[in-house]
């Protein structure tokens, strides 16, 4: 399968490396675009200032003509926080992707889009301050109103990017339970 896999606001970090090579590892091609050109932040405060900075247009722009060479392929679009923010407007704009992987984060959904049966697979943490359960059960049905194909895990007591070793929020076993069903989607694609 081929991953385009984009980082959180803290940048294109270790732990998006390490992620890239778990999936590597389990024979996928995976790319990794550096939306923040080589910056990484030590607190989510600095990278949401820095993001927006930036500003929403350009960090979509630069994610698209990071995935434009490969978009043929068939992408899974995948990411982190932010990054699956980004991998979603991604896939439901492209209409040869293969899957979508949400790694602790959702989206706005643009009242026209649509998909034709689009595998997605979303991993939060519950409670989570960022994906709070109001908006997924919104986000949920507009998912499906998109023609969306969506599973939901939550993962009760961890913090919001559980998934990464380096941060306060990590938490082994959510961490492991998100690899294992995330790699089985994957090779269900």
């Amino acid at each position: 399968m081929d991953i385009m896999l984009f980082h959180s606001t803290y940048g294109l970090r270790p732990a998006v490396r390490r992620a890239a090579d778990r999936l590597r590892a389990a024979g996928h091609q995976v790319w990794t675009p550096d939306l923040f050109a080589g910056r990484t932040f030590g607190t989510v405060e600095e990278g949401i200032a820095f993001k927006d900075e930036i500003g929403k247009d350009e960090l979509l722009k630069r994610a698209v003509l990071a995935a434009a060479p490969y978009s043929e392929r068939g992408l899974v679009y995948a990411g982190f926080s932010l990054g699956a923010s980004i991998a979603q407007t991604l896939a439901l704009g492209d209409d040869k992707a293969r899957g979508l992987l949400l790694l602790q984060g959702t989206s706005d959904i643009a009242p026209n889009a649509a998909v034709d049966g689009l595998p997605v697979q979303l991993h939060v943490a519950e409670p989570d301050r960022f994906e709070t359960d109001d908006w997924l059960s919104a986000w949920y049905l507009q998912m499906g109103r998109t023609g969306a194909d969506v599973e939901i895990y939550r993962y009760a007591g961890a913090g919001h990017l559980y998934t990464d070793p380096d941060l306060p929020d990590y938490d082994e076993e959510a961490a492991e339970a998100t690899w294992r069903v995330a790699l089985g989607f994957l090779d269900s694609l």
